[in-house]
């Protein structure tokens, strides 16, 4: 592989990170995923880090030749990969987690959600249940998440203050909300919290419309000509489930994506979430205009909202991202196991057991999503240059031994539970399965004192609605 050479000046030390396995995930696949090339990852190398930077990937024996200075981490039995990201979560939601099961989507929106929201969601509750998904994603070896809620200036905050990367949705719907009292009101406000966070490297902003039955075309025009100016992208719900796309078209006389197209919304900078009801001509759209998806299988199998057809917008060369949704609604926010569930599905989906292949499944979690979110020159893969966002799996443990093929190990039989180590931009913020930058015994007390609050507030409401 290139290399860069070290600088001179820089007094900051030289890391090597030597694994069993490396994963750099620089090949991408194509439908075929027969034509990559082998092997898809390198026996015994290390990773050189200086400062939040990738150095150097080079052979195990040759570290101290080149690099005699360096200090070496050894990670025996472990792989070494891109940390994932999650590109599509409602952070907070995780103070949530359980509130409400087993429902359609409509229905647990507007019975449960929605109503427990609009009585609690206030900066607090944003902040800390932001804290508790971070710590729950950096456990899981997320090292970017791509986020749409309410007060988006607390999720900066709070991942700001972890160290992790985040894409802040500035949420914009057109009715008011605990966050603002219109849709121009999120929009001017979000635009406030941009300013205030743009200069932050870990942190970049999208646009985050909710949804077309809850975003009017008119809002969804003004954000598109705001999208180009400001060189924001813009992340949605779209096609979520069939009854959605029904009654959009009864009241529309046209299909949600079909009006998105007209609009011009349909391009490189948008996210399009969940996207289970797609025809044929849908799909050639989104591959001509260079639309990103974002599956999220675990809760659209939850709700029993559909299935992405992940196979086809493969085959069409769409560009495939994996998200896990909120922990209200799938219920964590373990992108291994979502990534192992995209992978199946699409098997099912197709009958076609080589449909989203492991290698496949593991690019849409890192490189798919760094694509979606317009940041692969800096992460997603593990190449000099390239940011320090890097997770270790120890691979050796009873349920994943022997290993014959690591990149299969990890999609169809590691657990996060598995993840030791996590880097982002250098900055190690887990060690060992203990994370550095967030106090562990504070989240989870604030968690429990939300649940105490919660509950005490629906048995109250049960009792009154009893007299």
């Amino acid at each position: 592989m290139n290399t860069i050479e070290p600088s001179t000046t820089n007094k900051h030390p030289l890391i090597a990170l030597a694994a069993e396995w490396i994963l750099p995930m620089t090949q991408t696949p194509t439908c075929d995923h027969h034509d990559l090339e082998a092997p898809q990852w390198l026996d015994n190398h290390a990773i050189i880090i200086q400062d939040c930077k990738i150095l150097d990937i080079l052979s195990r024996d040759q570290i101290l030749a080149r690099y005699p200075d360096c200090e070496i981490t050894e990670l025996k039995g472990m792989a070494l990969m891109p940390g994932l990201i999650n590109a599509h979560c409602h952070a907070a939601m995780s103070l949530l987690r359980g509130y409400s099961d087993d429902l359609p989507l409509h229905q647990w929106l507007e019975t449960a959600i929605w109503p427990v929201e609009a009585q609690f969601v206030d900066d607090e509750f944003v902040y800390q249940g932001t804290q508790l998904a971070i710590a729950e994603m950096l456990r899981g070896g997320t090292t970017c998440f791509q986020d749409m809620y309410f007060m988006p200036d607390q999720i900066a905050r709070a991942a700001q203050q972890s160290g992790i990367r985040a894409n802040i949705g500035l949420m914009v719907v057109d009715s008011e909300t605990v966050w603002a009292r219109d849709a121009s009101e999120c929009i001017s406000k979000g635009l406030s919290v941009y300013d205030q966070y743009k200069h932050n490297s870990n942190l970049t902003f999208s646009f985050a419309p909710h949804a077309p039955y809850t975003v009017s075309p008119q809002t969804l025009e003004k954000l598109s000509t705001l999208s180009f100016e400001l060189s924001l992208n813009i992340h949605m719900h779209l096609h979520e489930t069939a009854a959605e796309v029904f009654d959009y078209q009864k009241k529309h006389d046209i299909r949600p994506l079909e009006q998105l197209h007209k609009l011009g919304l349909l391009n490189p900078q948008l996210n399009a979430v969940h996207m289970t009801q797609l025809n044929e001509q849908e799909i050639s759209w989104l591959e001509e205009t260079g639309t990103h998806v974002i599956h999220c299988p675990q809760s659209n199998m939850k709700l029993a909202s559909g299935c992405c057809p992940t196979g086809q917008l493969l085959d069409a060369g769409v560009n495939l991202a994996i998200g896990t949704d909120g922990a209200a609604s799938n219920n964590d926010l373990d992108m291994l196991a979502e990534l192992q569930s995209a992978a199946l599905l699409a098997k099912i989906d197709c009958l076609d057991p080589e449909k989203l292949s492991a290698y496949q499944a593991l690019y849409a979690a890192t490189m798919g999503g760094a694509k979606a979110l317009g940041l692969e020159d800096d992460i997603g893969s593990l190449e000099h240059g390239k940011q320090a966002d890097i997770i270790a799996i120890d691979l050796n443990q009873i349920e994943t031994q022997p290993v014959y093929n690591p990149v299969s190990q990890i999609v169809y039989a590691a657990s996060r539970n598995q993840v030791t180590h996590v880097w982002v931009a250098g900055k190690q913020l887990l060690n060992n399965r203990q994370l550095t930058s967030l106090n562990e015994s504070n989240i989870l007390n604030n968690a429990r004192s939300w649940k105490d609050k919660i509950l005490e507030n629906k048995i109250v409401q049960k009792q009154n609605s009893e007299l």
